[in-house]
């Protein structure tokens, strides 16, 4: 028959057990934010954009599509967005996620557009990225998705 104090050491050595297999403080989420890119060019080759009129929907292949994402905080959890060509940069906000953060920018108008960018490829050295914009034009709606990779340029 199993007494209280047995119940009671068995339950403190597992308790003991976990606190000792979990970090001993927040230096384990800081090394993954201290070892992410800062700085990223990302390259969407692939896309496809579907707009709205005349009753239904019709999609056509985009044209490729490229910017950087810069100043990479994802402890403050922002960072910015500069097309292409280098014409213009805004504020994006993190979203973390389990092997993947996603740049949401909210432009004035209130549409959309999101960047998911995935843990880095080994294999290629690339990091996986998806980009979505949410928008309309004339009031009909207009969506993109674009397929690519980013890579990482942070300054050494």
């Amino acid at each position: 028959m199993t007494t209280i104090r047995t119940k009671i050491a068995v339950l403190g050595a597992a308790l003991a057990c976990v606190l000792a297999s979990a970090p001993a403080s927040s230096d384990a989420a800081a090394t993954d934010a201290d070892m992410a890119p800062t700085d990223l060019t990302c390259t969407f080759a692939t896309g496809t954009s579907v707009s709205y009129g005349d009753g239904g929907f019709a999609s056509k292949v985009a044209s490729p599509l490229s910017f950087s994402i810069t100043k990479i905080d994802l402890d403050g959890q922002s960072a910015a967005l500069t097309a292409g060509d280098g014409t213009q940069t805004v504020a994006v906000r993190i979203i973390r996620a389990v092997n993947a953060n996603h740049f949401l920018e909210v432009v004035n108008e209130g549409f959309l557009g999101l960047t998911t960018v995935y843990d880095k490829d080994f294999k290629t050295g690339l990091y996986p990225a998806v980009h979505s914009r949410h928008l309309g034009v004339l009031g009909q709606p207009v969506v993109g998705q674009y397929l690519g990779s980013c890579t990482d340029t942070t300054p050494p």
